[in-house]
């Protein structure tokens, strides 16, 4: 669509979501040319692939042959669109047409503003904490021990670590959102050349971030918009998926530096 303000990127595989997410956006948005959706197949099974393209009139969707991950299936739908706005947006993520309206109009007020996140939560209603004030070794350690005696004793660390207690009635400036539903202006996402594709996934959306914060581009959070995204934890149950996140954190930490605490 030539006349489109927003593309609306989600990159896939397998995802056990994705047809429930893709039924809602229709009815959320059916036709309307402001929006464009682009959709990356990272080679998916056959019976999923053929079910995705009973989609093709709703969304551009490209089939690659192989898997390359999170960040290369992005940058494909976006380092060469021509939209004004870039959402990247998680197969697992229930979205209103009118919160991302009202996000729309935040971004086209205040031109600082480089990427917009909303508040996000779980099915249930109750917050997802994805928002991120620092990045630390000590600070991944207590996300993942299993010991609820030591979470207790660093309660108020990992507390300040997820942002538990931003204000919920005012847009507030933070550090890192979560790569699930990312609302970016298009040129900052192309001035810094989209994502780091060396991470096959995980801490992708921490170095953007990063690298938006190096351009001193403002990363903002608005309470007045929320999403609902079924959020997996897949690197806590998943022995596969804990490798990958590993790997993605040393090389996040190897490239930014090693901070410990």
């Amino acid at each position: 669509m030539a006349n489109a303000k927003v593309a609306i990127s989600i990159v896939t595989y397998n995802s056990q979501h994705i047809f429930k997410v893709l039924k809602n956006l229709k009815e959320e948005f059916g036709q309307d040319d402001q929006f464009r959706f682009v959709i990356f197949d990272n080679n998916s099974n056959e019976d999923y692939r053929n079910q995705l393209k009973e989609y093709q009139d709703f969304a551009d969707i490209t089939f690659y042959h192989e898997n390359n991950g999170f960040g290369f299936g992005h940058n494909h739908n976006l380092l060469k669109a021509n939209e004004q706005y870039f959402l990247v947006f998680n197969p697992d993520v229930i979205l209103v047409r009118e919160d991302l309206l009202k996000m729309l109009e935040i971004m086209d007020r205040d031109k600082s503003i480089a990427l917009l996140v909303p508040k996000i939560l779980n099915s249930d209603g109750t917050p997802q904490h994805l928002m991120r004030d620092r990045v630390s070794v000590f600070d991944y350690f207590l996300r993942f021990v299993p010991f609820q005696f030591v979470k207790s004793m660093f309660a108020k660390r990992l507390a300040s670590y997820e942002l538990r207690d931003i204000p919920n009635d005012r847009e507030v400036d933070i550090r890192i959102g979560s790569g699930c539903f990312m609302l970016l202006r298009g040129d900052d996402f192309k001035e810094v050349g989209g994502f780091d594709d060396r991470y096959f996934m995980y801490f992708e959306d921490y170095d953007l971030c990063v690298e938006l914060k190096k351009r001193n581009k403002r990363i903002v959070y608005t309470p007045f918009s929320q999403v609902v995204h079924y959020y997996e934890r897949g690197a806590h149950k998943n022995s596969k998926l804990f490798k990958i996140f590993m790997n993605s954190m040393y090389k996040y930490f190897s490239k930014w530096g090693w901070r410990l605490f």
